[in-house]
């Protein structure tokens, strides 16, 4: 009796090829459903319908097809347990030997905008996991397949003959993993849309990479990510293996370069041009400008000493003129929505430079949450891209800023929600100047800040990502020739720094939120 393999794919690529070779090179005798079905037998391929196999009709609009005894007792008998085969043999059931099964696409059905409630629950399957758990229950039995990647990893064992206990295993392994990151996506929808503040958070993200090292070489590290989003659809076009320092930094890097139109390709809009330059996380220069070069350019005056082996993000296509700025400096990694051939081949010079295309859709692909662990759980909280708005700001000094003092206010208060708290950002003319960061008090976030700006604060202005409680900071931007100043505002203090800029005669906005960043 000819061997049995039971294949119902919602993703079909590769599966007719593939069942072709188990029918006419290894003898399988193969049964099929639905869509399935019909894709196979137009290649050409003898298929027997699951209807057909079972004797009972799809019933309920095909929400019952493979919920069948002759289906699910053939997947869970044990070959090697008499008993099993007796039952079997009672029933008139056959042994199946391998099942190949995906899944309804709810994923990507729920990811469509104002998908219906209806329309998503009637992508939930049901005899697709049942079959899959069956199968991988019972992998000692039956070879399961849940990913069109293993169709060649099975047949290049089939013709040696052999299949080993671990290969069976890894193939359960991935089936249960299918299963269960099927059901986390089914259970997060419907938690996002019913009661989210009262359910459990649950998440399942694919391996990508086993890291060299974590942040130190005796730290262990994976790089888990959702392989159609963010970095893990990110493309890199040369350079070496990222590492998990990279990976960090380069995360900083694209939420700045994001405050300012990031994919946008209107060359005649003037000031769309930004970049950025990223140590540590913390930006050490940020710059825009009407040509990307010149951005660039104006990002690396603000601390040339500290860009050295920093990570760059830019938010346009990286043309000629700016490779070659870039290429004068030692850099780790490079990301931007594209490169022209000419950039990229000037680049390429540099071997070990990592040079990442990654595009707008792959950063709006992404979830709004943001996950930091901490000892036995996760925090998740919304990220911070709050869109600037100068509708609720509030001129709250006597000294009004002018159109190019508001215009540097709002450019420092994009770029300070990005620095590490305590923080202090010090701009003039669409370029940081100064940057204080990571302070544990804001005045001496502000003295770094002013003394890396020096000379070239005159006339600048400053933003802080928390209120000023105190004059001090005031006082000492005014020393500075400092202009303006923009904060949060909201302390029970507000008044002292208030004063203090109408003393000095210096303006100030407060925003009435705040940007921390832990």
């Amino acid at each position: 009796m000819a061997p049995i393999a039971l294949i119902s794919v919602s993703e079909k690529k590769g599966i007719a090829a593939f069942a072709k070779a188990l029918s006419e090179v290894h003898g399988f005798q193969i049964i099929s459903s639905g869509g399935t079905a019909k894709l196979l037998k137009e290649e050409g391929i003898a298929v027997t319908k699951v209807a057909d196999y079972t004797g009972y009709q799809e019933i309920l609009d095909g929400r019952v097809k493979t919920l069948h005894p002759k289906i699910h007792g053939g997947i869970l008998a044990k070959k090697d347990d008499s008993s099993h085969s007796y039952d079997l043999i009672k029933n008139g059931i056959q042994h199946i030997d391998i099942v190949i099964v995906n899944l309804y696409p709810f994923k990507e059905t729920v990811s469509a905008p104002n998908v219906s409630w209806e329309k998503a629950i009637e992508n939930i399957d049901i005899g697709g996991p049942a079959m899959l758990r069956a199968a991988a229950k019972n992998h000692d039995s039956v070879i399961v397949l849940s990913n069109p990647n293993q169709y060649q990893l099975l047949l290049n064992s089939l013709k040696v003959g052999e299949i080993s206990k671990e290969q069976r295993q890894q193939f359960a392994l991935k089936a249960f993993e299918h299963t269960a990151d099927y059901d986390i996506a089914i259970s997060q929808w419907m938690k996002h849309k019913i009661e989210p503040e009262k359910h459990s958070y649950q998440l399942s993200i694919p391996l990508k990479q086993t890291l060299r090292y974590g942040e130190n070489p005796h730290q262990k590290a994976g790089w888990f990510s959702y392989l159609n989003q963010g970095w893990g659809n990110a493309n890199q076009l040369q350079g070496k293996e990222l590492s998990t320092n990279n990976l960090i930094d380069l995360d900083g890097a694209i939420s700045i370069i994001r405050e300012f139109d990031y994919g946008e390709e209107d060359v005649n809009q003037k000031h769309t041009k930004a970049a950025a330059i990223i140590k540590h996380t913390n930006p050490c220069g940020v710059a825009i400008d009407r040509t990307l070069d010149l951005a660039f350019c104006k990002a690396l005056a603000g601390d040339p000493v500290s860009a050295f082996g920093g990570i760059v993000a830019l938010n346009s296509s990286v043309d000629l003129e700016t490779a070659n700025k870039l290429s004068s400096l030692f850099l780790e990694c490079i990301v931007a929505p594209g490169f022209d051939d000419n950039a990229q081949e000037i680049l390429s010079q540099k071997k070990n430079l990592r040079l990442l295309k990654l595009t707008k859709e792959s950063i709006i692909a992404c979830s709004r949450d943001n996950f930091r662990s901490i000892l036995g759980g996760v925090l998740v909280q919304e990220i911070d891209d709050l869109k600037v708005n100068q509708a609720n700001w509030e001129i709250v000094t006597e000294s009004k800023p002018d159109i190019k003092e508001t215009q540097d206010l709002e450019f420092a208060w994009r770029i300070v929600r990005h620095v590490k708290s305590n923080a202090i950002v010090v701009a003039n003319s669409g370029q940081t100047i100064g940057i204080g960061a990571g302070q544990m008090n804001r005045v001496g976030a502000a003295k770094i800040a002013l003394e890396a700006a020096g000379a070239k604060a005159k006339g600048a202005v400053l933003a802080s990502d928390g209120f000023l409680p105190f004059d001090d900071t005031v006082r000492l931007a005014s020393k500075y020739g400092i202009k303006a100043i923009i904060q949060p505002g909201g302390s029970i203090k507000d008044e002292a720094s208030i004063l203090a800029c109408n003393e000095l005669n210096l303006s100030m906005i407060t925003t009435g939120r705040r940007h921390f960043l832990h």
